[in-house]
């Protein structure tokens, strides 16, 4: 794509309006809206399936009935929205079909589970069936009442730009104007941004040639979202099939944001995980604090200013493993030894560190004891149990602006990527690989896979 200037197609306004809906809740706003109008048409539909069976309520069931099709209709609601069909946008016509037949199908598989245990009643059995199909019937016709009604309101869709050659991009801009249905609402590269648009800003890139590795880096820095558009019925684009990739429209390539609901899920998970484990550190925390005040008397506990999420100074607590003089201990080693300036100029760490106290400052920080006290900081949501590491500025001075702006999107944690793979034998370099993969690929998911790994980092004390 280097042939036709990658670079011309991103026009400043574009990387302001980017880099604002990523941060925006009023970027994510619109689409929030739209799947909540979506669910609504549908129960809607099952509404009015029940109206409809109410003139006959004292042969069904009465109050029994009325159970058991809230039931249903919750279930179809819930298998519709587990099937990403809230918006459902950028799936194929096919795709959006096969999702809703296998919903259906399981939602079908409760009805005659419930009819079976309805044996004795028939009527109430029939009742259930009859809901289901009138349902079913009615809720593509209220699906698309819903839409109509946020296209209308302007709530439908993701504004997208079309990045294709000049012989392309306006038949890809015709083709999802006239199919707006998709969820795209297509922008040629290099028109102005909208006054007062929040809605995300998603690249959809069209050409027979693929990006370069600096062509895809340059675009994921200025777009919230990158789709690489697949094949479609009217010319070869990529040699994409949708079909390979469950149904979409193109390959989609995301910025790892986090979500509003996720962002809530997690904050519940810290605290489920950080105030039982400081409850049972607490007593291993006092023995520890003990043994430093005995080497070195002074404070056992100290707080240091470090950067948190959009930037925000945080003052992250731990245990003191060094001497209190261990600034001046430092400086005087690096002035008089060259090699300790080459390691610390690579790690920020030094394996003979003059500055650390005599064994229970090697064991604190061998095992990461040191970092406990930090659950506090978690508990008061300046951290989470996952991570990037909160660095001291002095670290962060050696860090490039684009990969500190990207650890900066979010928050800090008690554990990383970093400390269950390399811990501090990670150079610079590594530790960005490590610390962008993690940001790029966060979920639940990977966060329990680092929490469970990091016992057994701690106690094989290597790299710490």
């Amino acid at each position: 794509m280097s042939e036709i200037h990658f670079a011309s197609f991103i026009p400043a306004p574009w990387s302001r309006a980017a880099s604002t809906a990523r941060g925006s809740v009023g970027a994510r706003l619109p689409r929030r809206l739209t799947q909540v109008a979506l669910a609504t048409g549908d129960a809607g539909a099952f509404a009015l399936a029940y109206l409809v069976l109410m003139p006959f309520g004292t042969l069904i069931g009465g109050a029994n009935f009325a159970r058991v099709a809230i039931l249903l209709a919750t279930a179809v609601i819930v298998l519709h929205a587990s099937a990403r069909l809230y918006p459902g946008y950028r799936l194929q016509p096919c795709e959006q079909l096969r999702r809703r037949v296998l919903a259906t199908c399981k939602v079908a598989a409760i009805a005659a589970f419930a009819a079976m245990l309805l044996t004795e009643r028939p009527q109430l059995a029939l009742a259930v069936v009859a809901f289901l199909a009138l349902g079913l019937i009615g809720q593509p016709f209220m699906h698309w009442v819903a839409m109509q009604a946020c296209r209308r309101l302007g709530l439908w869709g993701e504004r997208a730009v079309i990045l294709a050659g000049p012989n392309r991009a306006p038949a890809l801009i015709d083709y999802f104007t006239r199919n707006w249905q998709h969820g795209l609402r297509p922008v040629p590269a290099g028109a102005p941004d909208m006054p007062g648009s929040t809605a995300a800003c998603i690249a959809v890139i069209a050409d027979e040639t693929l990006l370069t590795t600096a062509d895809l880096a340059t675009a994921r820095r200025h777009f919230s979202e990158i789709v690489l558009l697949a094949d479609t019925p009217y010319f070869k684009v990529a040699g994409l099939r949708p079909a390979d990739i469950d149904g979409q429209f193109g390959l989609r390539l995301a910025t790892g944001e986090q979500r509003p609901d996720s962002a809530l899920a997690r904050r519940a998970a810290d605290l489920a995980i950080a105030i039982p484990a400081a409850l049972v550190s607490a007593p291993f925390l006092l023995l520890a604090a003990a043994a430093i005040y005995l080497v070195d008397p002074g404070p056992v506990f100290f707080r240091q200013p470090r950067e948190g999420l959009a930037g925000r100074t945080i003052r992250v607590l731990k245990l003191r493993t060094m001497y209190r003089d261990a600034e001046q201990r430092l400086e005087a080693l690096l002035a008089t030894d060259a090699a300790a300036r080459t390691e610390w100029s690579t790690h920020f760490k030094l394996k003979q560190d003059p500055r650390i106290l005599p064994v229970v400052g090697h064991l604190l920080r061998s095992t990461s004891l040191d970092e406990l006290p930090q659950l506090v900081n978690v508990i008061a949501g300046d951290m989470g149990i996952v991570g990037p590491r909160p660095f001291p500025e002095y670290h962060l001075n050696a860090m490039n602006a684009e990969f500190r702006h990207r650890r900066r999107s979010v928050i800090p944690g008690l554990t990383g990527l970093w400390q269950i793979s390399e811990r501090s034998d990670a150079d610079l370099e590594l530790q960005r690989q490590l610390d962008e993969f993690y940001i790029d690929n966060r979920s639940p998911w990977f966060d329990g896979h680092i929490v469970l790994r990091t016992i057994p980092a701690i106690f094989r004390r290597s790299g710490a």
